[in-house]
């Protein structure tokens, strides 16, 4: 059995924490940037385009994310592509976050009063114009609260990525305590680490949502 400190049980979880942050982030700006476009899909005046983006939310909403990245990781290899675990759990957690936002920011477009659209509508505005300059500017303001929350959920959610045999804090952890036989001290240091980053966003999110509704009163 090797003999680690605390401190290197520690130290080398602080490593894996990087590929943690590293992965939440490219899934939170990848699905961002997905869920936008669903969202914008979604809007338009095509039934074809609302029922794929209602099928796509379904689908990644109704669906285990554990199920969704042996999907990726085993599936994307079909079509002649060398799968590692870094990129399809960044494939994975990007659409499973997309389907997310996108039902998300759907939520906070639709509280927008309906008077907006017809002002906007009053002005002569096309569909792109009255989304970019009356409506999304006010849905931002509704939107980040829950956004921000959301990162906590894909902060969690990174740490299934370990059963494709990517390397995060709990994979890190796994690797460790079958090192160190040491489960107790190991995965209390992956629990609070896993707090570290998640406490402060909650935080932050619910002092968004504070500061919102004060400005709504």
């Amino acid at each position: 059995m090797v003999e680690f400190s605390s401190w290197d049980i520690l130290r080398n979880l602080l490593l894996a924490a990087r590929w943690t942050v590293a992965l939440s982030l490219i899934a939170f700006v990848g699905g961002g940037l997905v869920g936008l476009a669903l969202l914008v899909a979604r809007l338009t005046p095509s039934v074809a385009l609302q029922r794929f983006v209602s099928g796509y939310v379904q689908l990644f909403q109704g669906t285990p994310l554990l199920m969704q990245l042996f999907l990726a990781y085993f599936g994307i290899a079909l079509f002649g592509i060398n799968t590692s675990p870094w990129t399809a759990a960044a494939v994975a957690l990007t659409l499973y976050t997309s389907a997310f936002l996108a039902e998300i920011w759907r939520g906070c477009v639709a509280s927008i009063p309906k008077g907006q659209w017809e002002a906007a509508q009053s002005l002569a505005l096309n569909f792109g114009e009255q989304l970019r300059h009356v409506v999304l500017p006010q849905a931002l303001k509704i939107a980040i609260p829950p956004t921000v929350g959301f990162l906590v959920q894909v902060v969690k959610g990174t740490a299934l990525a370990s059963v494709i045999g990517f390397i995060e804090i709990t994979k890190a952890g796994t690797m460790i305590t079958n090192a160190t036989f040491k489960p107790f001290v190991v995965y209390s240091f992956v629990a609070l680490l896993y707090f570290a980053l998640c406490y402060p966003v909650s935080l932050y999110a619910r002092g968004l949502e504070r500061r919102m509704n004060a400005s709504h009163r």
